[in-house]
């Protein structure tokens, strides 16, 4: 009886959390524009999907933006915890707790505070503000993710290096990046994730005719929301489906494996 309970507790909860986004991609096979009407299956919305340049083009420019933040946030966020953890005393708390404030700081806060630095320094609003800011929000994560790696490490691995001749970069190379990779695969996932999904800050730093497609849905929405958006949503939701399988099948512990 308490295990039924349990199953049916997990499933109310994935139910809650799921349920918008299996309405959505039922709704994008939906023959009717209706979203409480179904009149049939159709694959239109996905057909009209790929001729709507506005869509496809806030699309690529979101694509274009998160995978280079991703590149460049996870090269930062991997040397900046490396620093951290080789930080002593009170110096490693008062940066991590600096770190922590991008992660805790409302969305909005951000945003504006982005976009009044940008106007100080007489940037016009576009594609470079949002990579710079996006950049800005996502770094952060990225630390946080690989620290516990950091931390799982033994540190006496890239000490016995350096002391059988190895140079720091090639201790690196051949130590400490094998021994964190989940941890910056995981980092550079989030930082993609959270570029992607990004609203608030696009919308404070996008200009010149450059739009994220968060903020074009947004201006759709002011007109009523084009159904091809569901499809979209539908092949996104999907694709990163497929991206967190594969990163979970590539991070696996080997060890964990064999205990299975």
């Amino acid at each position: 009886m308490v295990k039924k309970l349990k199953n049916l507790y997990i499933f109310l909860v994935f139910l809650f959390l799921y349920a918008p986004i299996i309405f959505l991609m039922i709704f994008s096979f939906n023959n009717s524009k209706l979203k409480t009407t179904w009149s049939g299956f159709t694959l239109k919305w996905y057909e009209e999907l790929f001729k709507n340049e506005e869509i496809l083009s806030s699309f690529s420019n979101t694509i274009i933006i998160a995978i280079l933040a991703t590149l460049v946030a996870t090269a930062l966020g991997t040397m900046a915890a490396i620093g951290i953890y080789y930080m002593k005393n009170w110096k490693k708390s008062l940066v991590l707790n600096v770190n922590y404030i991008p992660v805790l700081n409302p969305d909005i806060v951000t945003a504006v505070s982005v976009m009044v630095l940008f106007r100080l320094v007489s940037m016009e609003n576009g594609f470079i503000t949002v990579l710079l800011s996006h950049i800005m929000f996502t770094t952060p994560y990225v630390v946080l993710t690989i620290l516990p790696k950091l931390k799982q490490m033994s540190k006496s691995l890239p000490e016995a290096a350096m002391d059988l001749g190895a140079t720091p970069f090639y201790t690196f190379r051949k130590i400490i990046i094998p021994e964190i990779k989940t941890g910056i695969i995981s980092g550079a996932v989030l930082a993609f994730t959270l570029s992607l999904d990004d609203f608030v800050v696009s919308y404070f730093t996008t200009g010149n005719g450059f739009n994220t497609l968060s903020v074009t849905v947004y201006s759709m929405a002011r007109r009523g929301i084009n159904p091809a958006i569901n499809a979209l949503s539908t092949l996104m939701f999907l694709a990163i489906l497929i991206l967190l399988f594969i990163v979970y099948k590539t991070s696996k512990d080997p060890e964990d494996e064999k205990n299975l």
